[in-house]
């Protein structure tokens, strides 16, 4: 019957592409909401809130909420109800809207101090259409201490508003810094857009003023400084729009302490067969104090169709980039991934040649499925680079399919790892480090000693309908690669569907992990809360993020 069902929706909906994916085929569709579904998904559902007749039949529901919720802006508040919070609750959300998209950094001198990020739908009800959430714990992450959202920053004559893709990371003690990317709340391809960094520290946020409040959450004292560190322009549905990107923060050389930040730069094109022409990896360097910024660095090359930059700073100061060149998508056939690296060394802006970590026959493709579940996936490389033994040695893990059917339902996802053992020029074969059912959105974090730790989602404890998933982590012997230990993280499974906004459109397409002390904090994403939302009919699940500790 689930085969049956599968092959239905597939036939039904070939030349449509699943969901929001590659909608061209569609007449009254063929402009910007063509190429959405390479986009940040948090975009896709602020572009279809201000295009609701853009909007594809299956979201129907999700943009009325949507709207909805922007009409009841004014409304007070609903409290948190006694009981309603769970362990590893993170968040103090009283209205029920979902939050996705976990990043999480722990403070390396005082590990008491843990700051997380989400995509936090209380932006709906922010003033200024903020979206890009944090919160802040002074007891090791077992509670919040206090929370809010990412300012606006200026960009173009401007106030960008921040619009989700958290990233949090932190080197020096207890300064945090936070990436997003920020574009126009009321539309975000009608305006200039661009990815934005922000720095702080525990004690500016545990000191700036905050509240509770939805017109609260936004307060600009909380962070030491913001800029826009790459800009864009986005026209009437054509130019460019930057999106996905990631950071990290590290000594580099004859540099000092940097921030390297890399990202997706789309070229949109409505009257293209797909609504976009191309898209780039590139990379910006910055100085600690976010003073001084590089011009945008080109890191893909000649690949046309590209996602999911990562980057590393090593403990040698050299910086690793990886990021998935897509094949087929544009041409609109079957899809193939092929992950890629390049290794600048230390001190410089100069990137080495592009290696090949590995191709991948099997991804999870756009427009595609897990076989038991709705929500949207893609393979999603991430990486580090630990030295052994005196020299760097970058690793990458991703997901794949066991089998891909139809070429677009995936069954047996696995989580795949590749190393390098000559510093980035050559790979070993990928090796599988999941075991039995889906597994999926990789995370990967390293703390220098001799192990890391790869965590993400299994739904290998539902063996019947591989559809309820839990949070799977595992630690990896550096030298040897070989898995040293598993764990479940999670309590018990989380049924995807289960939120009243979101239904089972959207978990985030990622999570985090931060691996300190051999101790690890996983930052994730359940529907296992019961509240009433918006202060309305009776406590339902409904989307959190929620933190666990791993370890003693």
């Amino acid at each position: 019957m689930q085969a049956l069902k599968k092959l239905g929706r597939y036939l039904v909906l070939t030349g449509l592409v699943l969901l929001v994916a590659i909608p061209a085929s569609s007449a009254e569709r063929s402009d910007q909401a063509a190429g959405l579904a390479h986009y940040s998904q948090i975009v896709q559902l602020r572009y279809f809130l201000a295009h609701p007749d853009k909007a594809p039949q299956t979201l129907a529901r999700t943009i009325d909420t949507m709207r909805g919720l922007h009409a009841t802006a004014g409304r007070a508040t609903a409290e948190p109800q006694p009981g309603a919070y769970i362990r590893d609750l993170f968040n103090n959300d009283g209205l029920g809207l979902p939050q996705n998209e976990e990043a999480v950094s722990v403070c390396d001198t005082h590990p008491s101090i843990v700051v997380g990020g989400t995509n936090d739908y209380r932006g709906l009800v922010d003033p200024e259409g903020n979206f890009t959430g944090w919160q802040l714990s002074t007891d090791g992450g077992k509670s919040v201490a206090k929370e809010g959202l990412l300012p606006s920053l200026p960009s173009q004559g401007e106030n960008l508003p921040s619009g989700g893709d958290p990233v949090v990371q932190s080197r020096d003690g207890c300064t945090f810094y936070f990436g997003s990317i920020n574009y126009p709340a009321d539309d975000p391809f009608n305006g200039p857009n661009g990815i934005a960094v922000y720095k702080t520290n525990a004690a500016t946020l545990r000191s700036c003023a905050g509240g509770t409040e939805p017109d609260e959450l936004t307060t600009p004292d909380c962070v030491q400084t913001g800029r826009i560190v790459a800009e864009a322009q986005m026209t009437e549905g054509a130019g460019h729009f930057l999106d996905k990107e990631w950071l990290d923060i590290g000594e580099s050389g004859s540099a000092g302490r940097v921030v390297w930040i890399v990202y997706s730069d789309f070229t949109q094109d409505p009257d293209a067969p797909l609504g976009f022409t191309g898209a780039q990896i590139k990379a910006v360097r910055c100085s600690a104090d976010l003073s001084d910024c590089t011009d945008p660095i080109l890191i893909s090359g000649a690949d046309e169709d590209v996602q999911f930059g990562d980057v590393t700073i090593a403990e040698d100061g050299s910086v690793l980039v990886t990021w998935a060149q897509i094949e087929g998508e544009l041409e609109q056939t079957a899809q193939t991934f092929t992950i890629k690296s390049r290794i600048a060394a230390p001190g410089t802006t100069t990137f080495g040649p592009t290696s090949v970590v590995a191709a991948e026959s099997n991804p999870l493709p756009f427009g595609g499925f897990l076989h038991a579940a709705d929500f949207r996936v893609a393979t999603y490389p991430k990486s580090i680079m630990p030295m052994v033994n005196g020299q760097r040695r970058p690793f990458v893990v991703w997901d794949r399919c066991k089998f891909l059917v139809l070429d677009n339902v995936c069954e047996g996802a696995q989580i795949q790892m590749s190393w390098s053992a000559d510093g980035g020029t050559t790979w070993v074969d990928p090796v599988v480090i999941s075991e039995r059912g889906d597994n999926f959105f990789p995370a990967i974090s390293d703390e220098g000693t001799g192990r890391f730790a790869v965590s993400y989602y299994t739904t290998r404890y539902d063996p019947i309908f591989h559809h309820d998933y839990d949070v799977e982590a595992v630690r990896v012997n550096r030298v040897t690669g070989d898995v040293v230990g598993r764990q479940r993280v999670t309590p018990f499974s989380n049924d995807p569907d289960a939120d009243p906004v979101l239904g089972g459109f959207f978990i985030g397409d990622y999570f985090d992990v931060h691996l300190l002390g051999g101790r690890m904090w996983v930052h994730y994403n359940a529907n296992v809360r019961h509240v009433r939302v918006l202060d309305e009919g009776a406590p339902i699940p409904q989307q959190d993020n929620y933190l666990t500790r791993v370890g003693s």
